[in-house]
């Protein structure tokens, strides 16, 4: 994998979205798009580039840019339904219509709980596009003891489903 777009959008798991960017390789190019209701301050790492989410003519909405993934984490129901609706308004959801209209990976991982019909509904129709939908459930059979080795346990699924090598968990090795 050589270039992967960060999508962080709505207010709860900002942080995750955020640590998700941090433990990516430092060899991997970074895009990431802040959508204005995430309204965060974050520090810029080093090989990551931060898009303007008003830039409906940044590099990442043109499918002739050439990227390998992206990720929305966390990913709001408002951005969820958007997406789900072919709805192309701002850099963040015109990146993730590139992203399908392309056949590339797309990862969301929504965060909100309980789910409700509409959004269990949007969830059905994009998975069944191939988009992973992977909200932030942990497993407890990892044995996480600290908040940083769920995070990480949470992380690593992502970059499992993405095809990025990882070892932030250790795998499961039968009984």
């Amino acid at each position: 994998m050589k270039k992967i777009v960060i999508g962080i959008s709505g207010a709860s798991g900002v942080e995750l979205g955020l640590k998700f960017l941090r433990a990516l390789p430092l060899e991997i190019e970074k895009y990431l798009i802040v959508s204005d209701h995430a309204n965060v301050v974050f520090q810029k790492e080093s090989n990551t580039t931060l898009l303007d989410d008003n830039n409906i003519g940044a590099i990442t909405a043109s499918g002739s840019f050439k990227t390998d993934a992206m990720a929305i984490i966390p990913c709001s129901m408002n951005t969820l339904a958007k997406i789900s609706y072919g709805i192309a308004d701002n850099l963040l959801t015109r990146s993730a219509a590139v992203m399908i209209k392309e056949k590339r990976p797309l990862l969301l991982a929504p965060r909100e709980m309980p789910f409700s019909p509409i959004a269990l509904e949007n969830m059905l129709k994009l998975s069944a596009i191939g988009v992973h939908i992977a909200p932030p459930v942990l497993g407890y059979y990892a044995q996480t003891t600290t908040l940083e080795a769920m995070e990480n346990f949470l992380i690593g699924k992502w970059f499992d489903l993405l095809g990025i090598e990882h070892t932030l968990f250790p795998r499961w090795e039968g009984a």
